[in-house]
């Protein structure tokens, strides 16, 4: 079982959505557990300056995680100001293995959204070179409402309506995912969505997605 877990988004929100219920059942099972916010995704709100929504994203970032038993840690990047791909593998990867990561979920490459891409590149890569270094360490790819475009799961694991609870109380603690900032029906589509992953999977319980990556593991399972 995977020790070491860490969700990876690009921006506040994303890496709970992908892999908040997989870090909630990580969690429980002893393993240390953070999601890795890219950048806080600290425009658009509709009263607050960048700043401000900065440092409100950071207060949520910490609540949320600990609602799901988890820490969060902030990549320090500005919103819409990921750099060059080789800074942000080099960085990724100085993280991966000082925390002795072994588990990593983010973005599918099928994005609407260009910073969501450049994670799942960079993410990619991190992982792909250390497995080259000899580091064991697994990628998968969540589920995210931005990043369906050929998101086609391989993996189903079922959760109980316990930790589906946890999941959601915890997400409740953003802004933007009560519907304080856009009018993105977040709880409607990922609650819908569980159910949705269940018939598909023929599974009893809520169920969620996850795709191998498959371009750099030799076996999959």
């Amino acid at each position: 079982m995977a020790k070491r877990v860490v969700s990876v988004g690009a921006h506040s929100l994303d890496a709970e959505l992908m892999g908040g219920l997989a870090l909630i059942q990580y969690a429980k099972q002893g393993a240390k557990c953070t999601f890795v916010h890219v950048t806080r995704g600290e425009r658009g709100h509709k009263t607050l300056t960048q700043e401000e929504y900065g440092k409100q994203l950071l207060m949520e970032n910490k609540k949320v995680a600990e609602v799901m038993g988890c820490d969060s840690h902030w990549m320090g990047y500005l919103a819409g100001k990921i750099p060059e791909e080789d800074i942000f593998t080099a960085d990724l990867k100085k993280y991966f293995k000082e925390e002795g990561v072994d588990l990593v979920i983010t973005h599918f490459s099928g994005s609407l959204h260009p910073r969501h891409i450049a994670t799942h590149t960079a993410v990619t890569r991190a992982v792909r070179e250390l497995q080259s270094e000899g580091y064991h360490i697994k990628l998968y790819y969540g589920e995210n409402c931005e990043d369906l475009i050929g998101f086609i799961p391989q993996v189903y694991i079922e959760y109980t309506q316990e930790e589906v609870n946890q999941w959601i109380k915890g997400l409740n603690e953003y802004e933007i995912f009560r519907g304080g900032i856009n009018d993105m029906p977040y709880l409607n589509y990922y609650t819908t969505s569980l159910k949705i992953r269940q018939v598909e999977a023929g599974t009893k319980l809520p169920t969620r997605g996850y795709m191998y990556a498959s371009s750099i593991e030799k076996t999959l399972g």
